[in-house]
This record gives C-alpha cells, structure tokens and sequence, in this order.
C-alpha cells in the first residue's frame, strides 16, 4: 500500500464545513470520508465533500499562471504573472485613482481560510470602494434586516433543528443544498429525526423541490408574493389572539403594536389571490405555528432574490418573535461563534448602529451595503459611469454566469483595460 497516513482537514464546499478523514498514499489522495469524531458534522459527509479527489484532480485544473496574449491565454511562471501585474496594475491607479479598480469576491472566498485571512488586506491594499461579491446576489437582503433589527448584519437566527417541532422552509431547498445562512450538517437528517418524534415540516416554494417532496405540507406560492404571506400570517395570528412574544424577548422588543397595525389589512382573505394559497390554509399554518410547542420560519435564497426580499426576510424575524419562538430552544436562535462574535460584545456608546448608503454607485445611485455595492450594477459601472471601473480583480468567482445579467457583464469585461483573476479554474 505504500506510505499511508490520515489527515483530517473540513470541507470547503459549502458553509456546513464538515469534517473530512482524508487518506493519502504516496502523496495521493485515495478515500474520502466524513471524520466522524467531528464534533460538528460527526461523521456526515455529503456527494459533493466526497468528489474532492476529482476536483483536486481533474485535468482542466490550473496549475500555473495564465496571461492573455494576441487574445490568447498562455502559461507564464508565477515570477512573470507578478511582474505584469507589477507593471499595469499600479501604473492604472496612478493615472485613474483607487476607484478606477473594481473588486468581485466569489462565493467560495468565504469558505476558505486563506480567502478569508487575506481578501481584506487585498481590499485594502487597493483601497478601492467598487466592491461587488457574491453576497449582493444571494444573502444581503437577510442581513440588512438583521441589521436593523437586531444590531448587526450577522446576527441572523437559525432554526434551532434538534430540538423543534414545527418547522416551516421558505424558499429553502436544503435537501440538495444543504442549510445555508443556516450552517448545520446533515441538514436533511435532522429535518427527518425531527419528524420520527412527531415534528412537521412545511415547504413555501413555488417549485416542487426535493425538500418540497419531503414535506407533510407543501404550499406552491406564486413567485416573488412570499411578504404578502408572511404578512398575513402575523395578521391571522394577531386576529386569533396568540401572538405572544414571551418574557424573554418582550423587555428588549420596540414597536410591535405599530407593526401589527401596519400590516392588519394583509389578511389571509386579501392576500389569496396574489400569492395563489387559499384564505383557508394560510391561516392554518399560521395558527398550527402559533399553538406548537415550539416552531420557526427557516427563509432562504428564494426569498431574497427577490424584489421585496429585504422585506421579506425582516417578515420572517417578526413571524418568529409574536410566535414566541425567537431566541428559545426549539424556536429560531442566536448561534454562538466560537470567537469574537459581534452581537455578544458590549455596546458601543459611540456607534451609530447599522447603516447602509455610505456611498452610491455612480450610474443608478444604488446605496453601498456592507462595504459593497450590488452585483447587479457592475457592469453598468464599467461602460456608462462618469469615472468607469477600468481594471478588475475577481477572487474566486465567475460572475459572467453565477450573477444577474451574464451577457451585459461578459460585454462590460471586454471593455476594461486589465483584470485579474484569481481562480483554479
């Protein structure tokens, strides 16, 4: 067999970040498994962990540097690779200024230590402000929300998996991807343990997903409507007197007879026809919600790629809190980081709380969210801003076809001066 040895690494996938017993022979990789004395994922391992090997392997991997010539991508050493970037780079923002460099941040750059380690000394070596990520186009409507309610943008409550009775998924499809804004192994497993001791599960999609086949209750809810019945859903409950925050929360919660008020004409009645759920059955799960033992509202992609998805997602918080289930077991709570996390450290008498809008972009003024502007403008910022984005620096990340707009994208590319990539593909 040769040398064999074991090395234990977790998988950088997806943000469950499962452990991995990897068993190498001769500096070859041979197995992967799940390690099962993880202490997060003990053992799980989904297909995409286990295909590692051929991703490690396959042919149509970059192994060196590649620069464009004549219209050409060569292979160059990594000596010269720098050198170009030496050469234009610097010499571009000298004549332009930082802003005429804009930075894309893939998806994978916050799974992996050495993108999460060294993105933001790249960031501000730049010293760019046209920062655009992946995150704009999946998750930055949840977090906005959770910046408003609840202080910061990763303050956002999970479904508390092991312990609840009632769960319903918006927009989720966690059985083909896992749980996401959710991190949890075995996402699946937990939903089917949780219905062996009597639990149920209620999928909002408007697709007949895997999940949604799972489901003891599947609600195919017209795109893009999913605030109109959440809304709803508070009304209902309101209406049938059970809205009942719990002595945890009511000492820290603001504004809740205001929020009732706002959305009492969002009743199931009037909502049926634009989200396609009969009165009848938003109010049962409105209500089998409220009265469970315990219970949460798990909202995902689908309901923040969507034109109200900021309210959308702040609609799931409020659902959460007059159920009685924010921030208690079984319920929707506030996970625990193991390091520095910013919703547990003492207030800042200085701060401001959350902002958005510290800067615009040039062409349709959108508002800067996190320190990034949406993805959606990227392109419009390279060929009709007054001062144009004239070089880009993409870190793992192909947003010509992971992004809104891929072809008007794919044009704006063609017109920068330089760019830089950064990827194994």
């Amino acid at each position: 067999m040769g040398n064999e040895r074991t090395v234990f690494r977790t998988c950088p996938l997806c943000e469950a970040g499962c452990g991995l017993a990897v068993t190498v022979v001769d500096g070859a990789v041979t197995r992967i498994r799940g390690d099962r004395d993880d202490v997060f994922s003990k053992g799980f391992l989904c297909p995409k962990g286990s295909s590692l090997k051929q991703l490690h392997d396959d042919p149509d991997r970059l192994r060196r540097p590649l620069v464009k010539r004549d219209g050409v991508h060569v292979e160059v050493s990594w000596d010269e690779a720098w050198s170009v970037i030496a050469d234009r780079l610097p010499s571009l923002i000298a004549a332009h200024g930082p802003e005429s460099v804009g930075v894309y941040l893939g998806n994978p750059s916050a799974h992996n230590l050495g993108a999460m380690l060294y993105n933001r000394t790249l960031l501000g070596a730049l010293r760019t402000r046209r920062r655009f990520s992946a995150s704009t186009v999946d998750q930055a409507p949840r977090q906005v929300a959770s910046g408003f309610v609840f202080g910061s943008p990763v303050a956002v409550p999970v479904p508390d998996l092991d312990h609840t009775d009632h769960l319903v998924v918006i927009g989720a499809n966690p059985y083909a991807s896992n749980g996401s804004m959710c991190t949890a192994p075995d996402f699946p497993g937990r939903i089917e343990r949780m219905r062996e001791r009597g639990g149920r599960l209620v999928v909002v999609d408007p697709r007949r997903s895997r999940t949604a086949e799972e489901a003891d209750l599947w609600l195919p809810i017209r795109p893009g409507t999913d605030a109109l019945f959440l809304a709803a859903m508070v009304t209902a409950i309101n209406e049938a007197g059970l809205v009942d925050v719990g002595d945890h929360v009511g000492e820290w919660l603001d504004g809740l007879p205001e929020v009732l008020a706002a959305l009492a004409r969002f009743t199931p009645e009037s909502v049926a026809e634009a989200t396609g759920i009969d009165a009848a059955t938003t109010r049962s799960v409105a209500l089998d919600l409220a009265r469970a033992t315990s219970g949460s509202v798990y909202g995902r992609i689908g309901t923040t790629t969507t034109e109200f998805g900021t309210l959308t997602s702040w609609l799931v918080d409020v659902v959460n809190i007059v159920t009685g289930n924010l921030d208690r077991r079984g319920g929707a709570m506030f996970p625990r980081p193991v390091a520095g996390g910013q919703s547990s450290r003492p207030a800042n008498p200085k701060s401001v709380g959350f902002t958005v809008g510290r800067g615009y972009t040039q062409v349709r003024g959108l508002p800067e969210v996190m320190g990034e502007y949406p993805s959606a403008a990227m392109a419009e910022e390279i060929t009709d801003a007054p001062d144009p984005i004239r070089a880009m620096v993409t870190v793992a990340g192909n947003s010509v076809l992971s992004t809104a707009n891929g072809d008007q994208i794919d044009a704006a590319f063609e017109q920068l001066e330089f760019m830089v990539s950064v990827d194994i593909y």
